[in-house]
C-alpha cells in the first residue's frame, strides 16, 4: 500500500537522490517532495515493514518526524544527513 511519511533533515535534491538510490532495492521507486516543508517521502510499504524503514531512514541520516530521538541522535542524524547530500549530490 502506498503510504506517505514526513522526515527529517531533507534540504535538496541531493538528499532526495540518496533517498531515492537508498531505498529503492527494498522499497522500490520512492517519490521525495521538495515543495513542501516539512518534506514527504511517499512509496510502497506493508505496515509491518514500517520498523525496518525507520531505522534505515535513521541510518541515512533522516529520521522520520514521529521518531523519538535523544539529542544527541539528533546531531548525529543531521551530521549523517550532510554527508549523504554530498554522496547524493555527486551520483
Amino acid at each position: 500500500m502506498k503510504q506517505t511519511f514526513i522526515v527529517q533533515n531533507v534540504k535538496c535534491g541531493g538528499c532526495a537522490n540518496t533517498l531515492k538510490k537508498a531505498l529503492k532495492d527494498e522499497y522500490g521507486e520512492v517519490e521525495v517532495n521538495l515543495e513542501k516543508e516539512p518534506r514527504e517521502i511517499t512509496l510502497e510499504l506493508e505496515d509491518d515493514k514500517k520498523e525496518n524503514l525507520k531505522l534505515k531512514l535513521r541510518s541515512l541520516g533522516y529520521p522520520l518526524a514521529d521518531d523519538e530521538l535523544s539529542p544527541l541522535q539528533n546531531v548525529g542524524a543531521k551530521a549523517k544527513s550532510f554527508v549523504s547530500c554530498a554522496i547524493g549530490k555527486m551520483d
